[in-house]
């Protein structure tokens, strides 16, 4: 039963904030960026943000920094947007599986590669 209702509070948040970065939130230093996952206690204490953020290191840093700081402003939103007694603390974390794909992919490649030169 929780489980359901984790899953349903974290794709909720993850709606809305992706509504509140795209309409409401406008900082020129947020890079491209994408909502990938978000995750929620049992208790719904908190909520992990996954993001994926298009760019330079110095770029995705400068994001997550911004992110950061306006933890305040997304949970009063939120707050506003979803009915819960207290809205989760919100923690950005970068999704590294789409790079990590994307890794995996390029080796197999090299491999696929190396196996067409030696026949």
């Amino acid at each position: 039963m929780a489980k359901i209702r984790t899953g349903r509070v974290g794709e909720q948040i993850k709606k809305e904030l992706s509504q509140i970065l795209q309409n409401d939130f406008k900082d020129p230093r947020i890079g491209f960026l994408t909502i990938t996952g978000v995750d929620v206690t049992n208790d719904l204490s908190q909520a992990k943000i996954y993001l994926s953020v298009l760019g330079t290191e110095e770029q995705k840093a400068e994001s997550m920094k911004v992110l950061t700081r306006a933890t305040g402003f997304f949970r009063s939103e939120l707050g506003k947007r979803i009915r819960l007694r207290v809205v989760p603390e919100l923690l950005f974390k970068f999704d590294t599986s789409i790079e990590y794909g994307n890794r995996i992919e390029k080796l197999l490649g090299n491999i696929k590669d190396d196996e067409k030169e030696d026949v």
